[in-house]
């Protein structure tokens, strides 16, 4: 069969641009559930496999509005899984700040809900701030990936304690489970100790989908190890082919092929019938955009104080923090590779928050998109709308024909779960082998 492009949607119910809710007619909250409902309704309309919502732990009125101001992923999704059929629905849920036995336990009730749909981000969480609403202090960034690593084995052993057939219900003899097809963990690691198993039976899928988005040395690693999607920050074409040629190849040491794993570059499209309305398009959102937020937004992204930096001087000789270690690393990269100002890299960063900004007409976009694609720098992308309902839209009925008629892009769902639309199988339990 003839490989295809997957795509995902990352919602942020203002968008993505930082100013995208100031866009005349763009909805302007992500707490208004009628409207994620139409959003939802239009990523299947575009036959996306799923829609992704990520997260964080604490409130700044500084920050983007839709990651201060928000409804909680898991309730969200769990709503949303009634108005939808066939999309993939993915929420982000800190392997920092939460336990395994909740996380595995919630999500396999969305894909019980949703009927084999669910997909879990997991993260490390980089900004320490979030320490503080927990009453403890944020853990470097080594160490949370090792909490990751046991994190993520102990909820795909507890999704795998109960084997497909456990739950008997025989009317007759009265047996409703069979106490043999159910296997505790019993895992007592450096990190966390839980017996299990769940009270929850194996889900659709038999494990939800697993995503993450680390682009560091470990954050690879873990994905290599781990992960179904890997969520990626990148800004030119041999960047971004250099990073899916490592992660690919450090597949086999896990036992792994190379089409076990989606790789989604983040990408920012907006989208016009015509190159010139693209661009008058993104003036407008740029134009929303003051410079008092400029500093703000570098020293979140980077993890330190910019406010002493001249925007229009060279960019700072400055290492990436342990806070958001991938943006960082292709941002400076790219600033310093292209001879920006700290200006310059703002307005590529405020755009999307350091991802991938593509504009143009519909057609210069799917020309862009397939060339990634071809080129093995990308399975497919994470479509980050700047503004809802329109900036979104536009993608969907303006690009996705073009990919559509090209033998790029489904034409429709073939399959009803999450794993159907990625092609991939449903894994086998291990510990109840038939």
């Amino acid at each position: 069969m003839k490989r295809q492009m997957h795509l995902g949607l990352f919602i942020l119910g203002t968008g993505s641009h930082v100013a995208g809710w100031r866009y005349p007619g763009a909805v302007d909250s992500f707490q208004d559930f009628a409207a994620i409902q139409e959003i939802g309704r239009t990523a299947e309309r575009g036959k996306f496999d799923l829609i992704f919502m990520g997260d964080n732990l604490y409130a700044d009125a500084a920050a983007h509005p839709s990651y201060t101001l928000r409804l909680e992923p898991l309730t969200m999704l769990a709503a949303l899984a009634t108005s939808t059929s066939h999309i993939g629905l993915g929420a982000t849920v800190s392997t920092t700040y939460s336990d395994p036995f909740s996380v595995a336990r919630v999500f396999a009730s969305l894909d019980h809900i949703s009927r084999g749909r669910a997909a879990w981000n997991a993260v490390t969480t980089a900004n320490p701030a979030t320490a503080a609403n927990f009453g403890t202090t944020h853990p470097d960034h080594a160490r949370r990936y090792e909490m990751a690593g046991e994190f993520l084995d102990v909820v795909k052993g507890l999704w795998d304690g109960w084997a497909d057939d456990a739950i008997v219900a025989d009317r007759s003899s009265g047996v409703y489970i069979d106490p043999a097809k159910l296997r505790p963990i019993d895992h007592d690691g450096a990190f966390f100790k839980v017996k299990g198993p769940l009270n929850i039976g194996r889900s659709p899928q038999g494990r939800p989908v697993v995503l993450q988005a680390g682009g560091s040395e470990a954050g690879q690693a873990l994905a290599a190890r781990t992960a179904d999607i890997v969520f990626s920050v990148v800004q030119d074409l041999e960047e971004a082919k250099a990073g899916y040629t490592s992660l690919k190849t450090r597949l086999p040491a896990f036992g792994r092929k190379t089409d076990d794993v989606t790789v989604l570059p983040g990408v920012m499209p907006v989208v016009g019938r015509t190159d010139k309305e693209a661009f008058e398009k993104l003036n407008v959102l740029q134009s929303f955009v003051s410079g008092s937020n400029a500093l703000a937004i570098l020293s979140d992204r980077f993890g330190r104080d910019m406010s002493a930096c001249d925007l229009d001087g060279p960019i700072p000789d400055i290492a990436p923090s342990d806070s958001y270690h991938s943006f960082a690393s292709v941002m400076l990269a790219k600033g310093r590779r292209e001879n920006m100002t700290l200006r310059d890299l703002y307005n590529l960063t405020a755009a999307a928050r350091g991802h991938w900004v593509l504009c143009g007409s519909a057609e210069r976009i799917a020309d862009t998109l397939q060339l990634w694609f071809e080129q093995h720098a990308a399975d497919g992308f994470n479509v980050m709308p700047p503004y809802f309902h329109e900036g979104f839209e536009d993608f969907v009925e303006l690009v996705v024909p073009i990919l559509q008629e090209r033998g790029l892009f489904r034409a429709d769902y073939e399959g009803t779960t999450l794993r159907d639309h990625l092609g991939l199988a449903r894994p086998a339990n291990p510990f109840f082998a038939a």
